[in-house]
């Protein structure tokens, strides 16, 4: 049974069915320990809830919906030591993290009404379906400017979802990307009116969560991608590589001296990161 009393980062709601998680940590919703515990948490507590069909994943910040991993981790490399315990050995924890969210029995559909980057759009890449508004939903994999590529499952996802070329423009390009194109892409499934969205979700979640008995299963069982053991590792491999050169530590750091993790720098990150390189 969910408390809410339980979490300090996300809201749990269950109607008719469909859970609704609410994501707060201000000031930008950054991905950290704390919140992807209680996330885990909550999608652990119900993968054996047959009651809840759906789980509907938004934010409480009008402006961002996940910014993206915490970067001042880099000063706490044991930080996910606890989080690593468990997990499969060909993932490291931002890909066992995402992969969660996609093995998990319920339809996964997250509501972008604001921006994801990083560790952000890799959660929007993983779950089953995805909306973005078209004023304000905005999407970026912005590593390549910290001198690193995805380490969270981007790689995977996006080749599968948008194609390797349109996946090397995503990361190397590392720009942020309207609601409209990231439709055009592959990379969400509908770029939807701002005022529209809600509604729009509310509708396919109940439509969803109504389905006869079965349904649901059986056709993420059969949509289900095979063969990502070795993408995951490949990808692991390089982005730990890069990581432990010096320029992805002078770029993190400089990013958080100018303005990272802030409201008025999270707006203006690819910037902020291009003046460093």
């Amino acid at each position: 049974m969910i408390n809410n009393q339980n979490f300090e980062m996300v809201k749990v709601s269950i109607n008719h069915s469909v859970a609704k998680i609410i994501i707060n940590n201000p000031p930008v919703n950054v991905l950290d320990v704390k919140l992807m515990s209680e996330i885990n948490t909550i999608l652990s507590s119900f993968s054996n809830d047959h009651s809840v069909k759906v789980i509907v994943f938004e934010s409480e910040n009008p402006d961002f919906f996940i910014a993206h991993v915490d970067m001042s981790l880099i000063d706490h490399p044991n930080a996910f030591d606890e989080l690593a315990k468990d997990i499969p050995h060909h993932l490291n924890v931002f890909q066992a993290f995402g992969e969660t969210i996609r093995k998990q029995p319920q339809i996964t559909i997250a509501k972008l009404k604001g921006i994801a980057r990083g560790g952000g759009a890799e959660f929007i890449a993983a779950v089953d379906m995805s909306f973005a508004s078209i004023e304000k939903g905005q999407l970026a994999q912005c590593e390549a400017l910290m001198g690193i590529i995805p380490g969270g499952g981007a790689t995977v996802y996006l080749k599968n979802k948008a194609g390797r070329s349109r996946a090397l423009e995503i990361i190397l390009g590392a720009d942020l990307f309207d609601a409209v194109t990231a439709e055009k892409y592959g990379w969400i499934n509908r770029a939807i009116a701002h005022d529209e969205i809600d509604q729009f979700v509310d509708r396919l979640a109940q439509n969803i969560a109504h389905l006869p008995e079965g349904v649901i299963a059986a056709a993420k069982e059969t949509l289900y991608p095979a063969g990502f053991e070795k993408e995951f590792q490949l990808e692991h491999t390089n982005w730990e590589a890069l990581f432990a050169k010096s320029n992805a530590e002078r770029l993190i750091r400089g990013g958080l001296e100018n303005g990272a993790q802030t409201v008025e720098g999270e707006l203006h990150l690819e910037e902020i990161l291009r003046k460093l390189a």
